[in-house]
């Protein structure tokens, strides 16, 4: 990779042209990094529901065109002036969200929350001077949320990047940058349910299934799992969920119908939907006392959370998480030596994988419902 450095490279990347359009592999040009930048060979991605989320943009910002992906490991292949924690040939995680390991947020024990690069889905450029660093022809494309990896080479900022095990399968700890992290740190960092415990989990996506891998881990005696897809029942058993609760099928609140189950109320719970009303059960479905309810999905701007103070003076706990209360660059790394020690199982989640110029159909995936997480090779 040494001959590269200083130089732009000319590689393919999947760009998105419009909202909702079909991606086109393009080849496009990336700029050298520049300070506390780090140009990495992206060698594997994944497909998460947020870049759907951002290419569909229906009621977000539209930044087009632009190059999707944000979950993926990579090896470095250049770094800017400034860069010191990494050289070339390190094995990395690019995350959505940063650490600059400078401000209050990054030294405080308590928050992820990182001033400087905590995450911008309407920025498409680099930090240091406002540029992109991916062009056709001289045409800028844009970047998104700093990683960009739906191209075989990124610029980054360093802040961005968990340096890791270079004996990990990057087609395994890929999925770490993101969604498993999250909902595994919401239960493990934030919830913290003690051994024995009954924890709810609303919702039974990917990051939800995350969080019910989280509760296997810490040893709950009870996990319940609440969709209202009958079809996500199965799956999630292989994730330590023990039982299931549909709320079409009862004539009262899920809250109540978890608190009859559970004598009083869950001990925690685990809300990774970003339904309103989901969050809302989530928290009044916990046992008054000790009860801890951890709110993970994104709501709707205009939403508005209501419950009666009587919840709060009963004792009931809320609280809310960002990326599961992980610093990357601090706690990625340990989280991958939890999969290296076989305490977290990762091949669970993945679907189906496809190599970069099939891309796409990880879309069709996703869309239909039909995918936990779709594996993108690059060099495919």
């Amino acid at each position: 990779m040494s001959s590269t450095v200083g130089k732009v490279i000319r590689c393919k990347a999947a760009v998105a042209w419009e909202a909702g359009k079909p991606l086109v592999i393009e080849e496009v040009e990336v700029a050298p990094p520049q300070a506390m930048e780090v140009r990495v060979k992206i060698i594997v991605t994944a497909l998460c529901h947020t870049d759907v989320y951002f290419w569909e943009a229906k009621g977000q910002t539209p930044v087009f065109p632009r190059i999707f992906g944000h979950e993926a490991a990579g090896i470095v292949e250049s770094v800017g002036e400034g860069v010191t924690e990494l050289k070339p040939g390190d094995h990395v995680l690019p995350v959505f969200t940063g650490e600059c390991k400078e401000c209050r947020h990054c030294k405080s024990e308590e928050s992820n929350m990182c001033d400087l690069l905590r995450i911008n889905t309407d920025r498409g450029v680099m930090l240091h001077d406002g540029k992109s660093r991916f062009s056709i022809n001289g045409k800028p494309i844009y970047h998104f949320v700093g990683t960009s990896t739906f191209s075989e080479y990124s610029v980054i900022h360093v802040g961005c990047l968990a340096k890791i095990n270079p004996a990990a399968p990057m087609d395994k700890v890929c999925l770490l940058s993101c969604g498993i992290s999250t909902g595994l740190g919401a239960t493990l960092n934030v919830a913290k349910p003690p051994k024995g415990s009954t924890v709810a989990i609303f919702g039974l996506g990917a990051v939800g299934l995350a969080a019910a891998e989280g509760a296997r881990i810490a040893g709950a005696s009870r996990i319940i799992g609440v969709d209202l897809n009958p079809k996500r029942f199965d799956e999630a058993k292989k994730f330590g969920v023990t039982e299931f609760v549909n709320p079409k099928d009862h004539h009262k609140p899920v809250q109540e119908v978890l608190a009859e189950m559970t004598d009083g109320g869950v001990d925690r719970s685990v809300e990774c939907t970003g339904s309103i009303n989901a969050m809302i059960s989530a928290f009044e479905c916990v046992h008054d006392g000790w009860g801890v309810a951890v709110l993970v999905g994104v709501p709707n701007k205009d939403d508005a959370f209501k419950t009666h103070p009587m919840n709060f003076l009963n004792e009931k706990t809320l609280k809310g998480t960002f990326f599961g209360n992980y610093k990357p660059r601090t706690d990625l790394p340990n989280v991958v030596e939890m999969y290296m020690r076989k305490e977290l199982e990762l091949e669970k989640f993945i679907t189906h994988e496809v190599c970069l110029s099939e891309i796409n159909k990880a879309f069709d995936y996703m869309l239909k419902g039909e995918s936990l997480r779709c594996i993108i090779r690059m060099d495919g």
